[in-house]
């Protein structure tokens, strides 16, 4: 049996089109919504850690990164980000490793520089792994600077920081040469791994992964993608603020919107090409195939737009993960069973049939999910920074790690990130608090203490800021 796995960052869970229409209004999405017909539908799946690199580990290792024990990386040609935004270590073994150990042709195809960059590591047990260039501030392209009036037409004059004017002016540069749909980051990346799949037709068997940067910002799409959302023409807004919003003009909030929508839309289409070469390449009676995001994006939800882990939210925690069998075997299963990043790897031996490494953290759960059971979870805890969130069936919960700047919301009420109820419920508080102790391994390393206790309490900021 083939393994393949597809990575689309930044691609929320209400976003994508299978668990509901989106809080904007129906998104069209139709080879996300036939994959979802012809697979297993997780529909309690979280991260393991958080943001983008702390989750790779997690996916790539199916160890835990959480408590982020040493992982307080300064390392030169990066951003000093949130903690555990480094290499894989070198003692953990990785999925592709694995595989590639046990007679697998492996490759990795991918546009998420964050990979890349000097000091990563994480194309380690690839035969091919394939960086597609230019992504944000990827050190692509150079060349002149945008004029003022340019730069005016991407980014709106109120959100001219240094920040977003050094990083519109990059992000643009690296793609003043794009012509046509083809051209643009995520069909590049799936029509890519479509061409592996056509130049590996002789591998007995692969592993192949596929990471898709896109939904992620800078919002850059085709306009006839923005106009299924927005036919309206007027000022461009692709950055997200990393900020409170509740002050943006409207029409840029819906702008913004609209330009994520049109980004997930066309990750859609460009799916349906990669799944209908899968077909033609008689590779889907033979492939199980396992669809999932890092994390989702707040764009405007609560005043605010970018991912934060404190106060957490469910736009970015919450996931998509399906998995579609050979044949479409157990399709339209749905399993509501607490699942997190980090079981994937335990999962593809499960579904392989190997014997699952002693080193993993996560646990296998198909054969569970399929045969309608629970799980052994009774909730997750989800690393950010020194902030985990602890989720149960009940309840949600967000703090430092030292126990103070404590949130709890009760998950069954209307808005259930409105009312704080910390103070009425100091025995939630105090058994999640154990919880998230307990599921931190080795305890929390003293570092990350310390950061608990200069940090400030929510709303506070998101810790993809650099750090001093």
């Amino acid at each position: 049996m083939n393994v393949i796995l597809v990575i689309f960052d930044s691609l929320r869970k209400d976003s994508c089109g299978v668990y509901g229409d989106g809080p904007w209004g129906p998104i069209q999405t139709p080879h996300y919504r036939r994959f979802a017909e012809e697979s297993l539908v997780m529909t309690n799946a979280w991260p393991e850690s958080l943001p983008t690199l702390p989750t790779r580990r997690a996916i790539y290792t199916g160890q835990r990164v959480y408590p982020f024990h040493d992982a307080d990386y300064r390392l030169k040609g990066d951003f000093h980000g949130a903690p555990g935004w480094g290499p894989i270590p070198e003692d953990q073994p990785t999925l592709s490793e694995m595989l590639q150990q046990a007679g697998y042709r492996t490759a990795l195809i991918s546009d998420v520089y964050h990979q890349f960059k000097p000091s990563k590591n994480f194309w380690r047990g690839f035969d091919q792994w394939t960086f597609l260039r230019g992504q944000e501030q990827d050190p692509f392209l150079s060349g002149p600077r945008l004029t003022d009036e340019e730069l005016a037409h991407w980014l709106p004059r109120e959100m001219w920081t240094e920040a977003n004017v050094r990083f519109i002016q990059a992000a643009i540069r690296n793609i003043h040469n794009r012509r046509h749909e083809e051209d643009y980051f995520s069909p590049q990346v799936l029509r890519t791994a479509a061409q592996w799949l056509e130049e590996n037709q002789d591998a007995d068997r692969f592993f192949l992964t596929v990471e898709s940067f896109d939904p992620h910002e800078p919002w850059l799409v085709p306009a006839h993608y923005r106009r299924l959302y927005l036919k309206e023409a007027g000022q461009e807004q692709v950055k997200s603020a990393y900020a409170d919003c509740s002050a943006l003009d409207e029409q840029l909030l819906t702008r913004t919107r609209a330009n994520y929508m049109g980004s997930v839309t066309q990750c859609d289409r460009w799916f349906g090409h990669f799944m209908e070469s899968l077909r033609v390449m008689n590779l889907l009676d033979n492939t199980i195939i396992i669809f999932t995001s890092d994390h989702g994006h707040s764009i405007g939800d609560r005043g605010y737009m970018g991912k934060r882990g404190y106060p957490s939210a469910p736009e970015v925690y919450e996931v998509p993960l399906m998995v579609r069998f050979p044949g479409a075997e157990h399709a339209g299963t749905v399993s509501d069973m607490f699942v997190q990043h980090h079981d994937l790897t335990a999962a593809v031996f499960e579904a392989l049939g190997l014997p699952i490494p002693s080193c993993l953290d996560g646990r296998p759960f198909l054969s569970e999910a399929l045969a309608g059971r629970e799980g052994a979870r009774d909730h997750v805890t989800v690393g950010w920074g020194s902030t985990p969130t602890v989720i149960t069936r009940d309840w949600w919960l967000n703090a430092k790690c030292d126990g103070t700047g404590v949130l709890l919301w009760e998950r069954a009420r209307r808005d259930p990130m409105g009312v704080n109820v910390a103070a009425q419920h100091p025995d939630v508080v105090g058994r999640c608090l154990k919880q998230a102790a307990a599921d931190a391994k080795g305890g929390y390393p003293d570092w990350l203490v310390e950061l608990a206790r200069s940090e400030a309490d929510a709303p506070g900021c998101s810790d993809l800021a650099a750090r001093a």
